[in-house]
């Protein structure tokens, strides 16, 4: 399999479906000319013409209206957002519009939309720049929320995505672009809504997704150079929420740690720690424990940035924490 970044992964799941399906188009802001800000579409433009690659003004409004009323009519618009920090501009749009359409008229139509946004923080751009709001669009039923953690992964989901009928925020975390990862070559998809196993492992779960599989790879394998085996399940979809894993791991290794770059409070963290309790209680054998970011909005100096953000040592210490 060829080794390729997280954006080559990105940008050839994309091409990939507007060559497959002539419904398929982007539109977003400098998505065209300019090759999109993180450049996952740099020459789209030239390829495909303004019709099929759409620039837009700076209004998210405009770009979610416009795409749902697409997907309405048989398109299969993808909504770029420059950053998922910019949603909540249009979030009427994207949870009582595009999350809703297709219940409230009793599936008479379908609505393939996807909402790709670059969302996390690590890159200095300030606390309204640089939020990790994942649990708040995976709260709202008829909205899937997608957020990978391997260039694999990003690739054969999003394909899905483009593919699915309905309305899918894809989350990609903005300091993961340079990412490298074996993709498999040729056409391969991979379901929407299925966590899995990234690293197999005795001693305790580490559940995570997105970012945190990066760092709780990195503190696994500093794990183990003290005998601890982790396993790591990787979330992947945030909804629909696949716990049959997570609680498959937690019933043979009787001990979990959450790792995710959002608030701890409210947040995803919260729901798989409720989620074990409630389903693998009796498998218990100490308090599960998460990490999360400190619950201050992020800050501008990079010292105090990565400070506020989880790192390898915090997934390290809850970890020994928990086995004690």
């Amino acid at each position: 399999m060829a080794k390729i970044t997280m954006r080559e992964a990105i940008s050839q799941a994309l091409m990939e479906e507007m060559d497959r399906d002539p419904a398929v188009f982007i539109l977003g802001e400098e998505v065209g000319v300019w090759g999109g800000t993180y450049a996952v579409t740099k020459g789209f433009y030239d390829k495909y013409g303004p019709q099929r690659v759409k620039d837009t003004p700076i209004a998210e409004n405009a770009i979610l209206g416009a795409a749902i009323g697409a997907a309405m009519v048989g398109q299969r618009p993808i909504a770029e957002l420059m950053t998922i920090n910019f949603a909540f501009s249009a979030m009427d749009y994207i949870v009582n519009q595009a999350a809703k359409l297709r219940y409230m008229f009793g599936g008479q139509f379908t609505l393939p939309l996807v909402i790709r946004a670059v969302g996390g923080g690590g890159r200095q751009l300030g606390a309204t720049h640089s939020q990790t709001p994942d649990a708040i669009f995976a709260h709202f039923p008829g909205l899937k929320v997608v957020s990978p953690g391997t260039p694999e992964d990003a690739k054969g989901l999003l394909k899905s995505a483009i593919r699915s009928n309905d309305p899918i925020l894809f989350i990609e975390h903005a300091t993961m672009y340079q990412v490298r990862g074996e993709v498999p070559e040729g056409e391969y998809l991979i379901p929407i809504g299925k966590s899995k196993v990234q690293r197999p492992g005795r001693d305790l779960t580490i559940v995570t997704y997105c970012k945190g599989l990066e760092l709780s790879m990195k503190a696994a394998d500093e794990l183990a150079k003290e005998g601890i085996e982790a396993e790591i399940v990787d979330l992947r979809t945030l909804r629909p929420l696949d716990m049959e894993p997570v609680l498959e791991s937690f019933k043979k290794t009787n001990r979990a740690i959450v790792v995710e770059e959002g608030w701890k409070s409210y947040g995803v963290g919260s729901e798989i720690v409720s989620r074990i309790y409630e389903e693998a209680f009796d498998y218990v054998d100490a308090p599960i424990l998460r990490v999360a970011q400190k619950e201050a909005p992020l800050p501008y100096n990079r010292t105090l940035e990565q400070a506020a953000l989880p790192q390898v040592p915090d997934i390290i210490a809850a970890a020994k924490e928990v086995l004690k």
